[in-house]
């Protein structure tokens, strides 16, 4: 079991060792609201962001989040030190628990903005980067970035990204235990075509203790992040929590020793009533709130039916809450204990 520690002034705990990846489309503020409501631990993180849209787009927009989702990263996406200091003194003002650097983004979009997994062929240009930012900022900053590139892919070259960017003061690495293919591989690819190493992140961690190294890539089970947290310091999921959210309810008691926040699906959905009733009148459209949803009975008697009701539905014209409610309908409630009269006053 992971040591429970108290939280610091950022929402923190010290020591972070489960998280959730920050997925395009994915991590969303309606993703995310709910994944709160499964697990008080879990730092969440948002989509990546670049610094160009924070700069010169509707700043508002992109870092609009709720503060129940707390504690929660801010990812960026970029190379130019100036901006990323300046993107990282906006996930401060904008009350964000961290600021977390993308170097692990393979598509070809963002390469030719140096961006993502391209930065790991440039680590003088991510430690002026970090130092950048950690100039700006109380935040901690974090890199999360791969085992290496196509053609910089070998031990050594791990090694000299780590070295640089940790002496710009990150001390806190999240590694995909994969490297990735700039060139022949689509993104999706590169999620599942690179063989994982593990042991690779194993190492970094025997290599660099003073370091926090957190691991991710392929992580599917509770089973799977326990063996990985005797070789690192946490774990990071990325596509199994976004696919089965269920997965979250159990983090809290099993890595935490804290009490879970709910034991029913079905109550973790009703309390995200308000919340849905207050992102349609804030004008988002239900399906981009629902699509959030259909994962959450995933493996339950009645989930596929529920799944159904809602893509059938969600869509259409003045579709409200009504959709969710109906929806759920469709799933079988397991039954509550009955206390009888003996039990009730034992």
């Amino acid at each position: 079991m992971i040591k429970n520690t108290s939280l610091d002034n950022t929402g923190l705990a010290p020591s972070r060792r489960f998280c959730v990846a920050p997925m395009m489309d994915w991590t969303t503020p309606q993703y995310r609201y709910l994944a709160r409501l499964l697990s008080r631990h879990t730092l969440l993180y948002t989509e990546m962001v670049t610094t160009g849209a924070l700069i010169h787009g509707d700043t508002k927009r992109f870092l609009h989040h709720n503060p129940a989702e707390y504690p929660l990263a801010l990812q960026l996406g970029g190379s130019d030190a100036s901006e990323l200091a300046y993107c990282a003194r906006l996930a401060e003002r904008f009350g964000f628990s961290e600021v977390n650097l993308n170097v692990g983004c393979p598509s070809d979009r963002v390469q030719n903005n140096m961006i993502g997994a391209c930065l790991m062929g440039h680590p003088d240009k991510v430690a002026e980067g970090v130092s950048a930012m950690i100039a700006a900022t109380q935040l901690p900053v974090t890199v999360k970035h791969r085992i290496g590139i196509n053609g910089r892919e070998s031990w050594e070259d791990l090694c000299e990204f780590v070295d640089k960017v940790s002496a710009a003061g990150c001390q806190t690495f999240i590694v995909h235990a994969r490297i990735a293919v700039l060139e022949g591989l689509s993104p999706k690819e590169n999620r599942d075509v690179p063989p994982l190493k593990y042991d690779w992140v194993y190492r970094l961690k025997q290599e660099y203790p003073h370091l926090e190294i957190i691991i991710n890539g392929g992580i599917k089970t509770v089973e799977e992040c326990h063996e990985h947290l005797e070789h690192t310091d946490g774990v990071m999921l990325g596509r199994e929590a976004y696919h089965n959210p269920w997965l979250l309810a159990g983090v809290d008691h099993e890595f935490f020793g804290d009490e879970a926040p709910t034991t029913s699906r079905h109550d973790a959905l009703r309390a995200m009533y308000p919340f849905i009733q207050s992102e349609l009148e804030r004008g988002v459209f239900l399906g981009h709130i629902s699509r959030h949803l259909l994962g959450l009975f995933h493996g339950v008697p009645g989930g596929r039916q529920f799944r159904r009701y809602i893509s059938e539905n969600a869509h259409k014209r003045g579709a409200g809450l009504e959709v969710i409610q109906t929806a759920l309908e469709k799933v079988q409630e397991p039954a509550q204990p009955v206390l009888n009269d003996e039990t009730a006053s034992a």
